[in-house]
């Protein structure tokens, strides 16, 4: 109730909520709302018409329900990387935070170390060596993202742990598990969920670079792709706008529904913000 009164009464959150779930149904759906099956071959190069909403692309596939089964798989990967980021991170930050002492030291080094490699060339070298796979490229992006979330939440658990009602429960008898658990993840979920935003934004953005360069899997249609085969096979050249505007508005405005959420967020956590945003 919390959240949804939340959601509710922040233009910011509720804006960027009803655009990212209009393209989260667009994606789920998109086998029932695509006017044609994006892997037939039909006339290529065609331009927009009633037919074809969007034309088709260099070998006759149509670019409108193209561009609505790839969100399945943009969204379907920067989702999983940013869940399995968020998951890690949030572990290894309640844990460093509370336990503190060598643990502590252990994690946030491995940490720092993370974080002082550039993400995405890790990404693309390390892309080349797995191959083409959807839930390698997911895992490997969602393994070297978790590091931001794991500070922020240390952070946010030093001083928690400090705080009446946990010690309160521990002088009751509370095991650090049950307090962690109970008491600390509860307090840190609506920093997490900022987070998660945060990250499957990135996510998406990594995702289409990936693909773009010709990383990604080629038998699985995403808007990365769908940008990468428009640059080789003469889109640009040919200037079908059609073909290779459409994805990339599609990230943009994915992004940019993320972006507004996690900015609401941040004018809830902070009051301040609100004035200049004013």
């Amino acid at each position: 109730m919390k959240f949804a009164r939340l959601f509710r009464r922040n233009p910011l959150i509720f804006s960027g909520s009803a655009l990212i779930t209009f393209f989260i149904f667009a994606a789920i759906f998109s086998p029932w709302l695509a006017p044609h099956d994006p892997w037939q071959y039909q006339q290529a190069f065609l331009e927009p018409s009633p037919g074809h909403l969007l034309g088709t692309n260099d070998v006759g596939q149509d670019i409108f329900s193209e561009l609505l089964v790839a969100g399945r798989v943009s969204l379907g990967v920067g989702f999983s990387a940013a869940l399995m980021a968020a998951v890690t991170g949030v572990a290894i930050g309640i844990l460093a935070g509370f336990r503190r002492g060598m643990l502590d030291e252990v994690l946030m080094g491995a940490t720092d170390v993370v974080l002082v490699i550039p993400t995405l060339p890790l990404v693309v070298l390390i892309s080349v060596y797995l191959g083409p796979s959807l839930p390698g490229i997911s895992l490997l992006i969602g393994l070297i993202m978790w590091p931001s979330i794991a500070r922020v939440i240390r952070s946010r658990v030093l001083s928690l742990r400090q705080a009446g009602f946990v010690e309160s429960a521990r002088a009751l008898g509370a095991g650090d598990w049950w307090i962690m658990s109970r008491h600390v993840l509860p307090n840190v979920l609506p920093l997490v969920l900022a987070k998660f935003v945060l990250t499957l934004a990135g996510a998406m953005l990594i995702e289409a670079s990936i693909s773009f360069l010709g990383l990604g899997n080629p038998s699985a249609k995403s808007w990365g792709m769908m940008l990468h085969y428009a640059f080789t096979r003469g889109g640009f050249i040919r200037e079908m706008w059609w073909w290779y505007l459409p994805p990339g508005l599609a990230i943009a405005m994915v992004i940019f529904a993320l972006n507004l959420i996690n900015l609401g967020f941040e004018e809830k956590s902070d009051p301040r913000l609100k004035k200049v945003l004013e």
